[in-house]
């Protein structure tokens, strides 16, 4: 069994050999060692030759005029530069004088700026194409369409309220509350006014054993998300799944959900692991995009709460360049010294009075009450510290903390290199 094993972080990676360890073995996703046919886009152009559930692109877009393209913002590692030209390409073959806006699902982000938008989509069409931001909070740019299943109100941005057509890109990976990412979660939480998304969000769902990675039907929070995509009339999606070079390695284009559920269905035939209970389970985001901050590395360390024991610890591996992510979010942590308390008091919240971030703070309360939590980042330590966890300058530290903190000198340990990439199900 191969001991060395490989952590993204940031842009970089970190190696450490696991020789002198009780090391039990890494859970990785057999995405990585998949060759598709096809590469860039020439994959994407094949999935738009075979649209699920709807007619092609050329189709949809005859005699519309207001066509909205709902892209990612620049938290997620979407391969844009190979989906949307070919997109924007079907469109205006067949309605050459369409008035095409891309907007940035950015959900509650912050904004993104033209770099990041230049380093997603190439500066050729940064520079030649209509790109709004949405911003959660503006609610005289949202438009009222109905009450959501959780009780929530709909709201979402009237661009693509407005639209003749709307149609999304992005990408599929495992998600730790809404089974996997893509398809209808362009619309919720992508352009959802910040009220809705609370209302998806609430403690409730949070806390139901449905609202877990991989987990589709019976889950509250997607079916939040299916209802409004479908009230926002949201007609065709392009969906790629990554490797972990970033790189589109199968696309699905079509209804949104049904395009959907077939690349989700793919995806878990690659990336379902086992479990290996361990003491110690090192986990990363999976290096940048998704390791900026600790907001979004809370994803990776799900998959280390599924195969530590009881008591163990996690140690997470993220970059944390940008540091806690969010305001409420680090003070829903920080300013309450007992975890437990913080717990119960969000769960005692009802669907209407969920505040912003609290399904993050839930989720990394839960796994703090599971197992403690070793952070090897670039963020400050007071940070860390204020948020519960212990900081680490280097895989090094955190395993020699980790073995004083068990009492033991020989932990089992098993490695995650990328924890946003595995579902880890069943024993």
């Amino acid at each position: 069994m191969m001991k060395t094993v490989k952590f993204p972080y940031g842009k970089e990676m970190i190696e450490y050999d696991f020789s002198n360890e009780k090391f039990l073995g890494t859970l990785t996703s057999s995405i990585h060692g998949y060759e598709p046919k096809e590469q860039g886009i020439a994959l994407v152009k094949t999935a738009m030759k075979n649209p699920i559930g709807s007619p092609r692109l050329y189709e949809l877009a005859k005699g519309k005029k207001k066509i909205v393209l709902i892209a990612s913002d620049h938290t997620r590692p979407v391969p844009s530069r190979v989906i949307v030209p070919p997109m924007l390409e079907e469109i205006r073959a067949a309605e050459p004088d369409a008035e095409i806006t891309i907007l940035i699902a950015t959900g509650c982000h912050r904004n993104t700026t033209k770099e990041e938008l230049i380093a997603k989509f190439g500066e050729e069409i940064v520079e030649n194409e209509c790109i709004e931001i949405h911003v959660s909070t503006d609610e005289d740019a949202m438009v009222h369409l109905g009450t959501l299943p959780s009780g929530g109100a709909l709201r979402i941005n009237r661009i693509a309220a407005e639209a003749d057509l709307l149609i999304s890109e992005g990408f599929i990976e495992p998600h730790f509350f809404a089974g996997f990412s893509g398809g209808r979660k362009s619309v919720l939480p992508g352009i959802a006014s910040r009220e809705t998304v609370l209302a998806n969000h609430c403690a409730e769902f949070i806390d139901h054993p449905r609202a877990r990675t991989g987990i589709l039907d019976g889950n509250p929070i997607h079916a939040d998300m299916l209802f409004a995509a479908k009230a926002a009339k949201l007609a065709y999606v392009v969906n790629v799944v990554i490797n972990e070079k970033k790189e589109a390695i199968y696309a699905v284009a079509g209804d949104a959900e049904a395009a959907h559920r077939k690349g989700c269905e793919f995806l878990s035939g690659l990336c379902q692991v086992k479990p290996l209970e361990a003491d110690i389970a090192i986990t990363t985001n999976g290096g940048y995009p998704l390791d900026q901050n600790i907001y979004q590395s809370v994803k990776g360390m799900t998959a280390a709460e599924a195969t530590v024991k009881k008591d163990g610890v996690i140690i997470m591996l993220s970059r944390c360049n940008d540091g806690h992510g969010g305001e409420s979010f680090y003070h829903q942590l920080a300013d309450e010294p007992d975890i437990a308390k913080s717990m119960a008091q969000i769960l005692s919240r009802s669907r209407g009075e969920t505040v912003p971030d609290q399904w993050e703070a839930q989720i990394l309360l839960r796994i703090l009450l599971h197992a403690k939590v070793i952070f090897v980042s670039d963020a400050p330590k007071k940070m860390i510290e204020d948020m519960h966890m212990i900081p680490a300058e280097s895989l090094e530290e955190a395993l020699t903390l980790a073995k004083k903190l068990l009492n033991n000198p020989h932990p089992t340990v098993t490695a995650i290199p990328d924890g946003v990439s595995v579902m880890v199900v069943g024993q």
